[in-house]
């Protein structure tokens, strides 16, 4: 049974409601009619509602999902960082307790890419596709410089106070990022995207990579199922200073990334590897929402099709 109601001190969704899960409340919203289900993996400091125009536009061909893991957005606190075995079965129950039938096509975006490997390992019986939406995967130490290791990344990650002087910035962000938004689901989300929990909860999710990536690299190898990796080499306003400053070295990571991607999209059958070079990390969600959307269509009709 899912609620709408809220505590006075948190923020309230503009739209969906929530699901009990383990005796908390995980934000769910839900549209669209069919199977398989797409259900959409947050990154970092990301919310299953930043996400909604693409879920708006998957919705016309079938069912779409978008939720925030415990801990975070508008789901109850929880302490944080979280294994990925905790996201995978929590996200698991969530959809069962929704009625929502397996098997899922599983869309991950940057760190939600780790929660959807572990999804996969746990349960491949239940996954029907993936799409690597320039998502994080276990193997990332082995394709990347050393000075982007994952320790690395982490040790140089600006520290929470920093983040919160950024706020105006973020703000900014927020308006190119939610343009497609509704009006009072935007100012929502940006609103809630700058108070000190949800920034606490994206900083901390982000100091746990390395650890994530250990726990992925004991499990199993992803299913054989249909997988479309997309990978963007462009820049957008969240990495512009940083790349500008080490030029070579965001080249060689980006290689990386391309040999990372292609290696997990050759470890299935029927795989496809695409390149956005016209979209940042951040931003290709909306930069690029019809590359986005027609690989999700593909993954959904390939899997019908099996």
């Amino acid at each position: 049974m899912t609620n709408n109601t809220t505590s006075e001190d948190r923020p309230a969704p503009p739209i969906g409601g929530f699901q009990e899960v383990d005796g908390r409340r995980i934000y769910v919203h839900r549209l669209g009619g069919g199977e398989p289900a797409v259900v959409f993996l947050p990154g970092a400091s990301a919310v299953g509602l930043d996400y909604l125009p693409l879920q708006q536009e998957v919705s016309q061909f079938t069912t779409a999902v978008v939720y925030d893991r415990g801990g975070t957005g508008y789901s109850d606190p929880l302490p944080l960082p979280r294994t990925a075995a905790a996201v995978a079965t929590e996200l698991h129950e969530l959809l069962e307790t929704q009625g929502i039938a397996a098997p899922y096509v599983l869309v991950a975006h940057s760190l939600g890419g780790a929660y959807m490997q572990r999804f996969a390992q746990l349960y491949p019986q239940q996954v029907a596709g993936l799409v690597w939406l320039d998502a994080f995967h276990s193997d990332w130490d082995k394709f990347m410089p050393p000075e982007l290791s994952l320790t690395a990344s982490e040790q140089m990650a600006p520290q929470l106070e920093q983040v919160k002087q950024l706020r105006p910035a973020l703000r900014e962000m927020g308006n190119k990022l939610f343009a497609a938004h509704p009006e009072h689901v935007r100012q929502a989300l940006m609103d809630a995207h700058v108070s000190d929990e949800w920034l606490l909860s994206g900083h901390i999710e982000r100091t746990n990579m390395a650890v994530l990536a250990d726990e992925l690299q004991d499990g199993p190898d992803i299913p054989d199922v249909p997988m479309i990796a997309l990978t963007v080499t462009g820049t957008d306003a969240a990495d512009q200073a940083m790349l500008s400053e080490h030029l070579e070295l965001a080249q060689r990571a980006r290689e990386g990334k391309k040999r990372l991607d292609a290696t997990i999209v050759n470890s299935v059958s029927h795989g496809e590897h695409r390149i956005l070079s016209d979209a940042g990390h951040t931003f290709v969600i909306m930069d690029r929402p019809d590359a986005v959307v027609q690989a999700i269509r593909d993954v959904v009709e390939w899997a019908r099709g099996a």
